[in-house]
């Protein structure tokens, strides 16, 4: 009995496109390089993450979070990383890549003082398996993103409106003091960072078409691994909530 099976593989079937070796190599050739790209966002965000960590526990451990969890000192601390999220957003066409480097780990250090008052909230067991469970939360999400056929563009402008009233019921909530606006807040705070994760990541993972080759491509990849860092901290910050246990 014939194996018509057998005769389809070699066939590129009726009305198809021809597939010529320079376009394959083309397609593989700009495989390999998305993945690459992708990967040095990664390894950028990861070891910005990293860093922070470090220089949280450092900190908290030296005594020199005392030093500034109260007074000007903490209010320059906590701005400070906000100030350089705007400058490199807002000025990365003017800087050079070397310069959005040094702004990229500053500010990851900047984070880390910041947050090394979380060790003065939460026990140091708490804090890890938080984060954790969100590095497990965050990589599942980007695999989403990288890997979905489904267009997550439309997702952009409603996670960006979530964010504003995030911050708008955050700014309310150091007046009213409410614990039920505090729990509402990080719950939604999770999930809009949960989808900001996989929107972020499809959306680089698109950007590359349009800065590969160019010189933008290097200062691309800081920026994104920016965005998937304020992400990751964001979605770790709003779960500590729930998951970490009070001094």
């Amino acid at each position: 009995m014939a194996d018509w099976n057998e005769t389809q593989r070699t066939q590129q079937g009726f009305g198809s496109v021809p597939r010529t070796g320079g376009e394959l190599a083309s397609g593989v050739t700009f495989d390999e390089g998305l993945r690459k790209h992708m990967l040095s966002i990664y390894n950028y965000m990861t070891s910005g993450v990293l860093l922070t960590g470090i220089v949280a526990l450092l900190a908290a451990r030296s005594g020199l979070t005392l030093v500034f969890a109260s007074g000007p000192l903490m209010w320059l601390v906590a701005l400070s990383p906000l100030a350089i999220v705007f400058a490199m957003s807002f000025g990365a066409n003017r800087f050079s890549k070397g310069t959005l480097q040094v702004l990229f780990w500053s500010f990851a250090t900047l984070m880390g003082l910041s947050m090394s008052t979380i060790f003065l909230v939460f026990t140091g067991g708490s804090i890890a398996a938080t984060f954790f469970a969100t590095a497990a939360a965050f990589a599942g999400l980007s695999l989403f993103g990288y890997t979905t056929k489904k267009d997550l563009s439309g997702w952009g402008s409603f996670l960006i409106m979530g964010v504003v009233g995030l911050l708008v019921a955050m700014l309310l909530n150091i007046w009213l003091q409410s614990p039920a606006l505090m729990w509402a807040v990080s719950f939604i705070g999770v999930l809009i960072f949960a989808g900001l994760t996989a929107y972020d990541t499809q959306r680089l993972k698109r950007e590359y078409s349009y800065y590969r080759g160019t010189e933008f491509a290097g200062k691309a990849i800081i920026l994104g691994a920016l965005s998937l860092y304020l992400d990751f901290i964001n979605m770790f910050q709003f779960l500590l909530q729930f998951m970490g246990q009070r001094e």
